[in-house]
């Protein structure tokens, strides 16, 4: 059996939204699901034994409710519910370490209303070592609307550079597509050439366009070619857009079950980031958006 699905837990609507889609996502890979709940005594203050155990019973109460709440509507999958006496973002991370996904809600408990990311979910985007999904809150509290109406409605999306492709993340949205069923949206943001701008140019003409947006339509047929050739099942939809590559992927993934993009793993660097696309993708996303490590 492979690496288990991991989603936190704090008795938060968002959390409960997020171990659901961890549910079904486990279910989908046939791997056990792990839900974590951290209750850790405030940092700085000399807590009361008492006080400590009140937390963790309520840690304790809000993992069964879970566990037999997600039980019902997964009867066949295997889940387990554990407690953890560090920090969320910690026990989050410690937990990655032997997980196959980290799923978190985009806010948890804490915050204020307006906030679009909570600090925990940043922190796993920029420094878990697994590929992360972040899980808004819907009003109806489902996703994906499109696959109850059919299979074939179902469409995910994954940013793509053809000219420096990461071929984690390609690979992470083509084996969810598959597992799904679903459609693949590839997006690659496109920019005029260096040459075409400048103080002699007074407008780029239509000619000139078209062959510079053929130009990255080939390009990113032949950079697809190895996964579509490792995933036959998926129906795979290119698109080449004339756009910032934060705005094509927003504009793209509405209506999407998941949007993918990667995250570049700095060796040397003691603590993660985002670059600005996912960081501007995870705080304007409607949908799931999966964040995928990569090295170079």
């Amino acid at each position: 059996m492979g690496h288990p699905v991991l989603a936190g837990v704090d008795g938060s609507a968002h959390s409960s939204v997020a171990a659901d889609w961890a549910a079904r996502e486990a279910a989908l890979r046939g791997v056990p699901l792990r839900l974590i709940h951290a209750s850790p005594p405030l940092p700085g203050t000399a807590v009361p034994l008492p006080a400590v155990d009140r937390l963790r019973h309520m840690g304790e109460r809000i993992l069964q409710r879970a566990v037999a709440d997600l039980s019902e509507h997964y009867p066949d999958l295997e889940i387990r519910g554990e407690q953890a006496d560090d920090a969320p973002a910690s026990a989050l991370l410690a937990a990655a370490r032997t997980a196959g996904l980290l799923v978190v809600g985009t806010r948890g408990t804490g915050g204020f209303g307006g906030l679009a990311v909570g600090s925990v979910a940043l922190r796993m985007a920029m420094a878990a070592p697994c590929p992360v999904v972040l899980v808004p809150r819907r009003p109806d509290g489902a996703f994906g609307e499109a696959t109850h109406a059919g299979r074939d409605a179902a469409q995910m999306v994954v940013g793509f550079d053809a000219h420096h492709p990461v071929g984690e993340a390609a690979d992470f949205a083509f084996s969810a597509a598959e597992a799904r069923g679903a459609r693949l949206r590839v997006v690659q943001a496109w920019t005029f050439p260096a040459e075409s701008v400048s103080s002699s140019t007074l407008a780029v003409t239509e000619e000139d366009r078209a062959t510079w947006e053929d130009q990255e339509v080939l390009q990113l047929s032949d950079a697809l070619r190895a996964w579509q050739e490792k995933y036959p099942q998926v129906t795979v939809r290119p698109d080449v857009v004339l756009l910032h590559p934060a705005e094509a992927l927003l504009n793209t993934s509405r209506g999407a079950e998941l949007l993918v993009v990667g995250r570049r793993i700095d060796p040397q660097a003691v603590e993660g980031r985002l670059g600005p696309i996912s960081h501007a993708v995870l705080h304007h996303a409607r949908c799931p958006v999966a964040v995928v490590p990569h090295l170079g």
